[in-house]
Parts: C-alpha cells; sequence; structure tokens
C-alpha cells in the first residue's frame, strides 16, 4: 500500500494522512509515513511534541550525507542521479505510535532553485527541478515503493509543484483531499491531469470539512463515484487537537470512525 496525500493548503492532508497511518500501525503493519511538506507538521499529527518535532533535522538539510551519497560539493557540481539510499529510511526515520516517521522535505533546497520550483505553473508532471537535496529525496521516496509488504504513506507538499518534480511517480495512487468547493474540485482535476504523465493510474478523492447534506451533495454532484472514496465531516475536536498540537487521533473518535471507512476501501482494493 503505497498512498501519496495532496490538495491545497489547509485541507486537512495531514490530518488523513497521520491518521491513516495509525490505523495501519494498530494493526501491526509495517508503516513508514513520510511527510514531503516543507511545512512539516506531520510529526505533531502523529503524536509527537512540538519540541521532539523541532530536534528533527530533514534529510534535505543533512548536507554531509547528501554530499556523502550524490558526490555533490560545492567545488564538484556533477553528482550521481541514483545514490544509494536503501538504509536511510531505517536509519534517519523516528518512532512514533508505531509509525516510523521520515522528514523528507525541500526545505534545504537553495533558495534560488526553491523559487524557480514555486514559480509558475506546472504543464507536465515530471518536469521539474534537478538538484542534488531533489535527487536524494526523490531517490529516498522510490526506495520506499520498493518496501513490498510495507504501508507507505506520504504527506505531500500543498499544491501541484511535487507533482512537476516527478516526486511521488512510483505510489500506488494519489488521494486528494478536498473540501466542498470548486476550487478544490479544480485541484482534484489538475492532480488527475498531471498524474496520469506520471503514469499513476489512481486519483481519489476524500472530501474533508463537509458541514451538512448540501456539501455532501456538492461532492457527489461533482468528483465521479469511482474516484470518491468518502466524506470526512467539520468537527471541533479536530480543530482542538490541532490547537494543542496533539494528534486528532487521539482526540476524534468520529473523525477516526469516518477515515476508518475509507480505509476499508482501500483495504479490500489490496486485498
Amino acid at each position: 500500500m503505497k498512498l501519496a496525500i495532496t490538495g491545497k493548503g489547509g485541507v486537512g492532508k495531514t490530518t488523513l494522512a497521520s491518521t491513516l497511518a495509525r490505523l495501519y500501525a494498530d494493526e501491526g503493519r509495517t508503516v513508514l509515513a513520510a511527510d514531503v511538506d516543507p511545512d512539516a507538521n506531520l510529526g505533531l499529527a502523529l503524536g509527537l511534541s512540538q519540541e521532539e518535532v523541532d530536534s528533527i533535522v530533514p534529510i534535505s538539510k543533512m548536507r554531509a550525507l547528501v554530499e556523502e551519497r550524490t558526490g555533490a560539493t560545492d567545488a564538484n557540481r556533477f553528482y550521481k542521479l541514483n545514490p544509494y539510499v536503501a538504509d536511510i529510511p531505517e536509519k534517519y526515520s523516528k518512532d512514533i505510535n508505531g509509525v516510523k516517521l521520515l522528514v523528507s522535505e525541500l526545505a534545504g533546497v537553495e533558495p534560488k532553485m526553491l523559487r524557480t520550483l514555486v514559480m509558475g505553473t506546472v504543464d507536465v508532471g515530471g518536469s521539474g527541478c534537478v538538484c542534488p537535496e531533489h535527487v536524494m529525496l526523490k531517490s529516498i521516496l522510490a526506495a520506499l515503493t520498493f518496501r513490498k509488504d510495507d504501508v507507505v504513506i506520504m504527506d505531500m507538499e500543498a499544491g501541484l509543484e511535487h507533482l512537476g518534480r516527478g516526486t511521488a511517480s512510483n505510489m500506488d495512487q494519489f488521494i486528494v483531499v478536498i473540501e466542498p468547493g470548486a476550487r478544490s474540485v479544480q485541484t482534484y482535476r489538475n492532480v488527475k491531469r498531471l498524474a496520469k504523465d506520471l503514469g499513476v493510474k489512481q486519483v481519489r478523492v476524500v472530501a474533508n470539512k463537509v458541514r451538512d447534506e448540501s456539501d455532501e451533495a456538492f461532492v457527489r454532484e461533482t468528483i465521479p463515484a469511482e474516484d470518491l472514496l468518502g466524506c470526512i465531516h467539520y468537527n471541533p475536536d479536530v480543530i482542538n487537537a490541532d490547537r494543542q498540537g496533539k494528534s486528532p487521533y487521539d482526540f476524534s473518535p468520529q473523525a477516526i470512525d469516518e477515515i476508518r471507512q475509507i480505509k476499508a476501501i482501500l483495504d479490500r482494493e489490496e486485498n
């Protein structure tokens, strides 16, 4: 099971990613959750304290490691495009509530290169930057997809830039978290179009912050039935968990039940 959770900022990607990860971990599955968002907060959602999160050094900021594996230095800008990374998930992940957390965001990319990543639109999936940090990240995430019996969940950055870089091109499917609104639906359509360029055949939708029957009707009218995994209703418990920097898994039985139903669909398809 290899899932990339994506969508616009603030729609609830991390709530879904962290809860799915903990549900699978509770079953005894080996779960590796990768936080690929520069605004990394998956650790908090999994149950780490703020101090523990602050102590984590993202892979992309481990300059010595990047140089060692890619051969790239200030004096040598020629580097390996396929560095050895198979050992990194075990060596550099942090265990929390049965989940192995790997923080591998692109916050360490040189500012000039980062501007290149985020300016403009993404027209074709996979047509993004090539820099040592990105090569390292992409190699690590690709290695995760070969962990045949493990559950791998990637909490992606907001927007579509990761699709331009092809970061999640080997995932089984993308899950786009949306809110009941036209802009979120447009994001789903853009992700589906770009994912096709990467060879990702399944792009599914979870509607979050659904308030009432009219919201749910809007979602069902605009999202094809075969793409809709389910709905998570607006829930003050999830907001309270976020305010306190706690895991929603420990605060909201209703959200857990709704996400468990989504997981049941994924499980049936896996088997």
